[in-house]
């Protein structure tokens, strides 16, 4: 009886465990950025597969990182940006989804098909992605055009002097003026630091300010004539103010990729699967930058708003291509390095 009763408690719990693996198949727990994907997208996901979609936010990839290195989050698809990833695969946080071999790779823009970081598309595949460029209000310029450049930026025409912001970020302002000068955005050179110096030097008193927040109100409003800026904030602050127009400097456009990806132990792989290749269509892709202003990395223009095919900030002219340079992960030596640029400038 004894035996007989063990036998019949492990069936019924073997039927238990099946009940729940059958529940969760159709539940995909998704961890993002905050704010970063538009709910209305979700519902048509759920509609069209069936799989309930429960979403958590953070705020930085370190976040995202500590929480998976922890162990307290079992999520199934995640979004780290391009710097942390290679990271992520060595310490294997991340487990293959082979995206090249999903029906949707076809639409992926050829630039994102082989990133450096995830050869193949392994372990990832392509979400959005922006650029740290310039913003201007062409209304305020005369003749209405700037040159593509950093030039402008750091070493301003006359009637733009106090009329400009820089970002209130040091990695940004330090990268962007390193791009300029043709020297290592990651460099341990005194010589190197002391030339970047001398330029955010003399570029400081022509600035209105450095200023990271309340940026699309900023250039919306006039307030400044030029901001450095991203890509996805100029978009929306040409939505506003039609005259502003968007520079991807030809010295080098710093840019972040940021990829689907699913964590190792994932509790639903197969669901996080659908959902990736779910969204490398054509039509959801364009639906993410119709709602969040930043650009996809699928071939999508024909779903977008008219608004944004016709925003540069957005839909970046195909000849801009090779303008493109992605964030590298620096040296605690050339971190430091920076460090005391953006002190000393700013003290």
């Amino acid at each position: 009886m004894k035996w007989t009763g063990l036998l019949t408690a492990s069936i019924l719990a073997f039927c238990a465990a099946g009940a729940a693996t059958a529940e969760e198949e159709k539940v995909l727990y998704f961890f993002n950025w905050t704010d970063y994907y538009p709910p209305e997208l979700l519902t048509k996901f759920e509609t069209e597969t069936g799989i309930k979609v429960i979403q958590d936010g953070y705020d930085s990839n370190e976040t995202l990182i500590a929480k998976l290195q922890a162990g307290g989050a079992n999520y199934d698809v995640i979004v780290p940006t391009d710097y942390v990833l290679a990271g992520m695969i060595k310490d294997g946080l991340l487990q293959p989804i082979n995206a090249a071999e999903m029906e949707n790779f076809q639409y992926v823009k050829p630039a994102f098909k082989d990133p450096e970081f995830d050869p193949g598309r392994v372990y990832t595949a392509p979400y959005t992605w922006g650029v740290t460029g310039i913003a201007y209000d062409s209304g305020q310029v005369t003749g209405g055009e700037l040159d593509q450049s950093w030039s402008v930026f750091f070493e301003p025409p006359a009637e733009l002097e106090g009329k400009i912001a820089a970002l209130d970020i040091g990695s940004e302002v330090i990268l962007a003026a390193a791009i300029y000068l043709g020297v290592p955005q990651c460099t341990e050179s005194n010589e190197d630091a002391a030339k970047i110096y001398d330029l955010l030097a003399a570029q400081k008193p022509k600035l209105k300010m450095y200023s990271a927040d309340s940026t699309v109100d900023r250039m919306a409003s006039g307030e400044v004539a030029m901001h450095q800026l991203w890509s996805g904030a100029t978009a929306r602050a040409q939505a506003q103010r039609s005259t502003i127009k968007f520079i991807y400097p030809k010295e080098g456009t710093p840019m972040f990729r940021d990829n689907f990806a699913m964590p190792t132990g994932a509790p639903h792989p197969e669901n996080a699967k659908i959902f990736i290749n779910w969204m490398m269509a054509p039509e959801n892709a364009a639906a993410v930058t119709n709602a969040i202003a930043y650009a996809n990395s699928i071939e999508s223009g024909e779903f977008l708003d008219d608004k944004w095919k016709s925003s540069e900030a957005v839909n970046m002219p195909a000849e801009y291509g090779d303008r493109l340079v992605p964030t590298e992960v620096c040296s605690p030596a050339a971190q430091e390095l920076r460090d005391k640029i953006w002190t000393r400038l700013k003290g």
